[in-house]
């Protein structure tokens, strides 16, 4: 089942540190001591599709793991009390240091985020973002290197995370200038 390889790295109950922590639902675990009961929901990210007036996608090269080395598009999880768009903003200012004019939410896709032993259930939010400035973008964080390239020439598969090489894909299909 699907839920018990999210819920499987979670042994012991983070209240009283009983091992009598079993699965009770389809993505929850309760404990069998102390009747504390744990879900495991989704976290929340954010992406940012940028183009610019040459249609040409803004792509990250990842700096870390997972998929390090790979194409990515500039984004991160979403902290607690943010919203999506307040994410959006603060991961484009760590990341490429920018901020966005405009953005505009596309879609989300579900993904299943790879954390060292941990996988991480994610709905990854997909915005369409216009920048002030294109010329002061500097790679920080979590991001190598980035590069403009255009839109008809990205092969999605060079996307490290599954939900973006989708995300990509979905874009350059649904993409209008």
């Amino acid at each position: 089942m699907e839920s018990e390889s999210f819920l499987s790295p979670y042994l012991f109950c983070p209240v009283c540190g009983s091992s009598r922590f079993v699965v009770s639902g389809v993505r929850s675990k309760r404990c069998e001591a102390c009747g504390f009961e744990f879900f495991l929901n989704s976290s929340a990210s954010v992406a940012a599709f940028i183009v610019n007036v040459k249609v040409e996608l803004l792509v990250c090269r990842r700096a870390k793991e997972p998929e390090k080395g790979t194409f990515d598009l500039p984004g991160g999880f979403v902290d607690p009390g943010e919203s999506a768009e307040q994410a959006l903003s603060r991961e484009l200012s760590e990341e490429l240091g920018c901020l966005p004019a405009e953005s505009h939410y596309l879609f989300s896709l579900p993904n299943r985020y790879q954390w060292g032993a941990v996988v991480v259930p994610t709905t990854d939010c997909f915005f369409r973002v216009t920048l002030a400035d294109e010329t002061k973008l500097c790679p920080h964080d979590d991001v190598a290197s980035f590069s403009w390239i255009p839109l008809e020439d990205i092969d999605p598969q060079a996307f490290g995370l599954k939900s973006i090489a989708k995300a990509v894909a979905r874009f350059q299909q649904e993409f209008k200038g």
